[in-house]
């Protein structure tokens, strides 16, 4: 025989009630500071024993974290509200009354600096750039063609010379018999100029790490006492805002290249490789994530966050919407039937 209207009645009315007395028992946990931290201390507890039985390959393939890697990196718009947001936080910064309230020797001090130039001049790579540009024949066009200007503008400066005097006139006669033979100077000047270029380099190759790294210290030095927004005679919010376009315009195009996905899938694979045998429990930990640390911040943001919620009335909606249709169901009325 089938369910009568009085039993259909009798859960109805039993599964509201269960119901409700499920939802002020869940509210009452989530709402009171001791319940809450038992629940948090209980689920991370839990949460990391079946972690420390589960390895990162059992738990996702590699194939699902590149197409997750893809759709945030590839795919996803920089579009709109990304780039005009960083644009905005990059002027604010660039203009905090901070930078100008700050040395720069309170930021990075003498020490910390020193050591950081001269771990990178200790670079293998420094060395090999340096010594990359000291020997290229661009260096030494470059060198030859601002003497050939310098010397073409000397004698324009001595053509238009202004202003009375002997010297100025011996100026300007000089510039005008120079200039027939302009193009003449220019070569000989040129052939000076490379030859001297040539072994002033040459000679400085073995010094010109010392050389830098002593520039770049005496520059730091002079400046130290400065604010940290000096920086703003060398860089305009015009510069920053520029520099915000130009980086997000080499992004869009950069993360569409053949390239880009070789590297990134690359990437993936050697974590994979590294640690796709590692319990997910001791990969928390080799990143830096421990037990207390997911506590602490559970306790954190929990207990605002639904506080608020259930100010404004949402916390009772979201726990009764997850539980109402158990009561609802054939399940529920399948467990209790045997109750009556």
């Amino acid at each position: 025989m089938g369910e009568s209207n009085e039993e259909h009645g009798g859960h109805v009315d039993l599964a509201l009630r269960v119901l409700d007395a499920h939802v002020a028992f869940t509210k009452d946990q989530l709402l009171q500071p001791a319940g809450f931290r038992e629940l948090v201390v209980d689920e991370v507890d839990g949460l990391l024993a079946e972690a420390q039985e589960l390895t990162l390959a059992e738990a996702v393939t590699r194939e699902q974290i590149k197409d997750v890697a893809h759709k945030y990196a590839v795919q996803l718009p920089v579009e709109g509200a990304i780039p005009e947001l960083v644009g905005e936080i990059a002027a604010r910064l660039y203009h905090h009354r901070a930078q100008d309230e700050i040395p720069v020797d309170e930021v990075v001090d003498n020490r910390r600096f020193d050591e950081l130039v001269s771990a990178v001049a200790d670079m293998e790579v420094s060395h090999r750039l340096v010594r990359l540009v000291l020997n290229s024949p661009a260096t030494v066009d470059a060198c030859v063609e601002a003497v050939q200007r310098a010397v073409v503008a000397a004698v324009d400066e001595g053509r238009h010379a202004e202003g009375g005097g002997l010297a100025q006139s011996l100026r300007g006669a000089l510039a005008r018999l120079a200039e027939p033979a302009l193009p003449a100077i220019e070569n000989g000047v040129g052939r000076l100029t490379r030859t001297g270029a040539r072994f002033v380099l040459r000679g400085n190759r073995n010094d010109a790490d010392d050389v830098l790294l002593d520039a770049a210290r005496e520059t730091w030095r002079k400046h130290t006492g400065d604010a940290v927004g000096s920086f703003r005679d060398l860089v305009s919010a015009n510069d920053v805002e520029d520099a915000v376009v130009l980086t997000f315009e080499f992004w869009r195009t950069f993360r569409d290249t053949d390239y880009f996905h070789a590297l990134l899938d690359e990437g993936i694979d050697h974590v994979f490789d590294k640690y796709g045998d590692t319990p997910l429990a001791e990969l928390l930990a080799e990143l830096g994530i421990g037990r207390e640390d997911m506590i602490e911040e559970a306790l954190r943001f929990g207990p605002a966050v639904l506080g608020t919620l259930d100010e404004r009335g949402y916390l009772d909606t979201v726990v009764r919407r997850r539980l109402a249709p158990f009561y609802a169901s054939d399940a529920f009325r399948a467990a209790v039937a045997d109750t009556r």
